[in-house]
């Protein structure tokens, strides 16, 4: 049994407003499943609903088999969620903070306190534990938060862009420490814009449009569906012999001075490597430049930019 199910999940903010628009999908057991859209796209609205803070305008949400609007409290034991652009109360410190957290949960208190150090260590956050929450950085109430998420051992954690605005040393941490925690068998949801990221630690990702999916595969599959892989060559005098090579064929190229860069097919690049040398074309440097997430997601932006308005 997969961990949850949804099915035709909508929401509705007026008549006209749309901002989840009948999504269905499935999160298995021990996968990270990504959202990814543009702002508006409808992600938070889903992850707000997937967690109760919003009540859909229809649909069904099934977490371990069970309706969650009828069994919503038992089912959030086993939930955990966070964000990078929450708060916790500002006079407690982050020890207590967490404990209160804890308590809620029914964790008896020593294995609570254990657990509170576990994480804060884990997130280089256990020799700030006594300090106030009003004091700390985005990236500190971020890995404060993640500790939250994880303090009662769920199954499944709903993560809405747990790195957004943060220091690159502060990310990686943050991607660290949720690959860790992939590794226990958990389920995720994660939300971000960060590319690199969703390529890094998602299993597969929903592509979601004005409150529609329009797409879900793997990373991979998804950046392969827009572009081919980019040959890159510096020929220095060679750059004709190069152009008419490219025309022969009929491959998109592109000069750049001295380099010229061809739009192959990956499985393509060793032979058309081979016919060079035949023809006694050298280059002094190659670069092989895989299709990314980030390339089809700006191309998704510019076909929706290039698409007329009703």
């Amino acid at each position: 049994m997969n961990p949850l199910q949804v099915r035709n999940l909508t929401k509705k903010f007026t008549s006209t407003s749309t901002a989840v628009d009948h999504i269905s999908f499935e999160l298995k057991r021990g996968e990270t499943l990504g959202i990814l859209g543009a702002n508006g796209a409808g992600k938070t609205t889903t992850i707000s609903m997937l967690l109760g803070l919003l009540t859909p305008t229809a649909g069904a949400i099934t977490y371990f088999g069970k309706d969650f609007f009828k069994h919503r409290s038992e089912i959030m034991q086993q939930v955990g969620s966070g964000t990078a652009y929450a708060q916790l109360p500002t006079q407690l410190t982050i020890f207590r903070n967490l404990d209160i957290f804890g308590r809620l949960y029914g964790i008896e208190r020593k294995a609570r306190h254990a657990r509170i150090q576990e994480l804060l260590e884990k997130l280089g956050m256990w020799h700030f534990r006594n300090r106030k929450t009003s004091g700390l950085s985005a990236g500190e109430m971020t890995r404060i938060i993640l500790a939250k998420a994880f303090l009662h051992t769920p199954s499944v954690v709903l993560l809405d862009e747990p790195t957004a605005s943060l220091d690159i040393d502060i990310a990686q941490t943050i991607r660290r420490f949720i690959k860790e925690q992939q590794g226990f068998g958990k389920s995720f949801i994660i939300t971000s814009h960060n590319m690199h990221e969703m390529t890094e630690v998602c299993d597969r990702i929903l592509v979601m449009q004005d409150g529609k999916i329009i797409a879900a595969s793997t990373p991979y599959m998804l950046a392969k569906s827009t572009h081919q892989t980019t040959l890159s060559l510096m020929v220095g005098n060679n750059i004709d012999k190069c152009v008419a090579f490219a025309q022969e064929k009929g491959l998109k190229h592109t000069i750049i001075r001295s380099t010229i860069e061809i739009e192959i097919d990956e499985q393509n690049v060793a032979a058309i490597l081979t016919e060079l040398a035949s023809r006694s074309i050298a280059y002094s440097d190659i670069e092989i430049r895989k299709p990314s997430l980030e390339d089809y997601f700006l191309e998704l932006q510019r076909k929706r930019r290039k698409k007329p308005t009703s």
